[in-house]
């Protein structure tokens, strides 16, 4: 077994390091103080071709490889995990599922306007009433002549106060059930289509989270995502590959508070000694160092299956399961460490431990999680 990474992928990574630690570690506070979209360092990652990596060189991507996007994930996690949700949020959600289930004329639409940086994408799948049971959504396209007409309302969409597309899921046959999911790409400018509720969000402050609400919002035919009916066979193959790169942002966050928890223990001297030579704080550093290591390993691995064309279902929901758990467990024993002044807003601890909490939620909830595993081990 080889486990290193390949020249480009080490180069890329290393590449992302240094604009994750120079560009964006010394904003981070600060964009989760203000609670703004950072425009200007979406702009600066999109012309290190972030946006473009995993999109075909046709349409101006790099047509890299899965693993150099959880290199990428894990890498702007350990300095802002707003952003990497920002851009997750495009890349993983909003705009994969019209890469991949797309017709050509849609991608060559839509992906040269992502690559440059110049559009934010949305995922708008969740309902008030089909959040984990996503099948229940109650949102509906109705097709009048060559226009599908959209009603309904999405809540909890990362991106999408921001967002200039929309891929959104809609019942166009109610009595089909799940079957009779669709899938649409909607611009935001469409009458009809609107921005409500911001909401106020406990982390990842930088990334918006909001409802969207469609009321007779016409869009044409040639808008619609793949066949009628596979809405939500689009949208759960979208989540069980963006549950890699959220891993990987789980993992980020772990190892940027890991790391930080360290260095303060070599420095923090009480009882006459640094706290990293008190048994009780060496035994907290191992079992933390442990965790991520073997989240690493999980992560790295179902990037792997997934570039090789191979299953990787379970392997996904096993890497978002167990590093969504590592990096709340990682966060909290790191605020443990730094004492009193880890529950202060001067140090960036407490910020480690709201952001790490979505990866436990979103793409999946843990326990969804471990049902996708649990029905994976019974087939």
């Amino acid at each position: 077994m080889d486990f290193s990474l390949t020249e480009q992928q080490a180069m890329f990574q290393s590449m992302i390091r240094d604009f994750a630690t120079n560009v964006i570690k010394p904003v981070a506070a600060r964009i989760d103080e203000e609670g703004r979209f950072p425009s200007d360092i979406f702009k600066k990652a999109a012309e290190l071709g972030i946006f473009g990596l995993t999109i075909d060189e046709k349409y101006g991507g790099n047509n890299g490889d899965y693993v150099s996007m959880v290199l990428c994930s894990e890498e702007i996690s350990k300095a802002c995990a707003a952003l990497c949700t920002i851009i997750l949020g495009t890349v993983s959600l909003g705009f994969y599922p019209i890469d991949k289930f797309g017709t050509e004329a849609q991608r060559m639409k839509y992906a040269p306007s992502v690559v440059k940086g110049d559009v934010i994408c949305c995922f708008a799948l969740t309902e008030s009433g089909a959040g984990s049971d996503a099948g229940a959504l109650q949102t509906t396209a109705t097709r009048v002549g060559d226009y599908f007409v959209l009603n309904g309302n999405k809540i909890f969409i990362t991106n999408g106060a921001e967002a200039s597309i929309a891929v959104v899921f809609a019942t166009e046959d109610k009595s089909k059930g799940s079957k009779g999911i669709s899938a649409f790409i909607v611009e935001s400018n469409t009458p009809g289509y609107s921005v409500g509720k911001l909401e106020n969000k406990m982390g990842i402050h930088g990334s918006s989270t909001a409802e969207l609400i469609f009321e007779n919002c016409r869009i044409p035919k040639t808008n619609q995502l793949g066949e009628s009916g596979k809405g939500l066979r689009y949208a759960l193959e979208t989540i069980d590959s963006s549950r890699v790169t959220v891993a990987a942002q789980a993992l980020g966050i772990a190892q940027a508070a890991f790391d930080e928890a360290l260095s303060y223990s070599k420095t923090r001297v009480q009882f006459g000694k640094p706290l990293c030579q008190h048994q009780a704080i060496q035994w907290m550093l191992a079992d933390m160092a442990t965790q991520i290591d073997a989240v690493r390993l999980m992560v790295y691995r179902a990037a792997w299956l997934k570039d090789h064309g191979k299953s990787y279902v379970k392997e996904a929901a096993m890497a978002k399961l167990y590093a969504g758990e590592v990096s709340s467990f990682v966060t909290n024993r790191a605020v443990q460490i730094y004492g009193g002044y880890g529950y202060c807003k001067d140090y960036p601890m407490e910020r480690f431990l709201r952001d790490a909490k979505i990866t436990e939620i979103y793409e999946g909830t843990s326990e969804m999680q471990r049902m996708t595993i649990a029905r994976a081990l019974m087939t």
